[in-house]
């Protein structure tokens, strides 16, 4: 399972994550991630979460992510849940559709591969979006 948080800047859509995130914590039988760009969440999301800061691991691009969350998996199997605060602060250039149409269908093919669920905020207008994150909203 792929959901992607899309909305303009102000809409609410990292409050809308955190409250995601913390229930996940709650009901989880496995373990729940967190990867933003900066450490920003770590007063708002709950203790058991593990929050991960992209820039403390130099990830840019999305070949990057995609191997940064496969070596994430790897290392423990318990993870159930992974959640990407504001995509676009973390990939440097993200914001070409066809790039992000393919690192949701990587993130699909993933999630049911591996059983884990993913969560993707980013900033942009959801009108705006392709049919590839369409589906995903």
């Amino acid at each position: 399972m792929v959901r992607l948080i899309m909305g303009e800047k102000g809409t609410g859509k990292t409050k809308k994550l955190i409250e995601m995130i913390n229930a996940a914590a709650a009901a989880e039988d496995g373990n729940v991630v967190c990867i933003e760009a900066k450490s920003t969440m770590t007063f708002d999301i709950h203790y058991h979460v593990r929050l991960i800061s992209a820039d403390e691991y130099r990830i840019s691009s999305y070949t990057e992510l995609c191997a940064f969350i496969s070596g994430l998996y790897a290392g423990n199997y318990d993870t159930s849940y992974i959640f990407i605060d504001n995509l676009f602060k973390i990939v440097t250039g993200g914001e070409s559709n066809q790039d992000m149409d393919n690192f949701l269908s990587w993130l699909d093919r993933f999630s049911n591969t591996h059983g884990v669920k993913f969560a993707v905020s980013v900033t942009g207008d959801p009108t705006l979006a392709t049919d590839g994150m369409q589906k995903y909203l």
